[in-house]
């Protein structure tokens, strides 16, 4: 049966951005990735030709282990026909299974070997000679003020006590993957790296997972917040919203969906000609006004100020949340 390669793609991704069923728990506790390239793709892609077999594989990505009549009854498949397809997801290693006692004989339990497949055009990467990164997980903040509702959390539980900005000061927010408050800033301490080799910076750029910040969640709930570096406000990005509708590609199962799930992956890039937002042009801030020369460290600051004119909080999002797993980065192109 004929699959169209565009559908294939969508079901993939689908199955790579859905929940995990909190009742398989090796799930829950490390996502399992299979990555494979157009070199080796051929017999996995060839598995889930089938749009019986994907739909298989979705079954028991998303419920958990089953045998094959009740797959077959879920899918309103013949038993044999569960049957063949389930050996096809064996054997291009999509699907594991095990032999059971059952009230008659046995029976072959299935399920899914992994939660995430990509499809990578990727050749093996190299960091640019000309390009200094950092990164700075979010809670090696080196001051803030923050208003309740707030908190903070690692990728293993709550810490401290919520809604109590005194936890901010606690050791264990070195912990933090997730942190979020209503008003006030969080502020980072960065290495001016550039000015220690002794090389003159040409573009600064700041990557960060962010959200606005809502008791719940709310896709409508906009949060004006300032990113300032050095002391210079460079730019103020409107959070559109605080999204649950799904689990975050990272966040971790023992999170609810009621809290907050992912967030949007900004680019802040200042160089001589302004301040550009995800490419954009927003304003005439450059790098000159940063007074990068003059400082050992590059202080960064994320903000929800008392004047703005949306003040709806904010979640930062690090390394074991949301949907981009790594910490704040700060790139100098020299």
């Amino acid at each position: 049966m004929h699959f169209p390669a565009s559908k294939l793609i969508d079901c993939l991704i689908y199955i790579e951005k859905s929940d995990i069923n909190t009742r398989n728990v090796e799930s829950s506790v490390s996502k399992r990735f299979l990555t494979i390239t157009p070199e080796d793709a051929q017999p996995v892609l060839k598995a889930l030709a089938a749009p019986a077999r994907l739909a298989i594989f979705k079954l028991l990505h998303e419920e958990g282990p089953l045998n094959v009549n009740d797959i077959a009854e879920r899918l309103g498949l013949p038993q044999s026909s569960a049957s063949i397809h389930v050996n096809v997801l064996e054997a291009a290693g999509l699907v594991q299974t095990e032999s059971q006692k059952a009230r008659k004989g046995s029976q072959k339990v299935c399920r899914s070997a992994y939660d995430e497949i990509v499809v990578s055009f990727d050749g093996p990467k190299t960091v640019a000679e000309d390009v200094i990164e950092v990164a700075m997980p979010i809670g090696l903040y080196s001051g803030y003020d923050v208003m309740a509702p707030c908190g903070m959390c690692s990728s293993e539980g709550i810490l401290g006590f919520l809604d109590s900005p005194d936890t901010f000061l606690s050791p264990e927010r070195m912990k933090a993957e997730l942190l979020w408050f209503t008003m006030g800033y969080v502020e980072y301490q960065f290495p001016n790296n550039a000015r220690i080799a002794g090389r003159a910076v040409v573009e600064l750029e700041l990557l960060m997972e962010l959200s606005s910040e809502v008791p719940g969640t709310s896709t409508d709930w906009p949060s004006d917040i300032t990113i300032s570096i050095n002391g210079t406000a460079v730019a103020v990005w409107t959070a559109p919203g605080d999204y649950g509708d799904r689990r975050g590609n990272f966040t971790p199962g023992w999170w609810k969906l009621a809290g907050s799930q992912y967030g949007h992956l900004k680019s802040f890039r200042v160089n001589d000609t302004g301040t550009y937002l995800d490419g954009v042009r927003i304003s005439d801030v450059a790098l000159s006004d940063l007074g990068l020369q003059e400082h050992r460290s590059i202080r960064v600051r994320i903000a929800v100020p008392e004047g703005a004119e949306h003040p709806g909080g904010v979640n930062i999002f690090g390394r074991g949340f949301g949907n981009y797993d790594h910490d704040i980065l700060l790139r100098l192109r020299v």
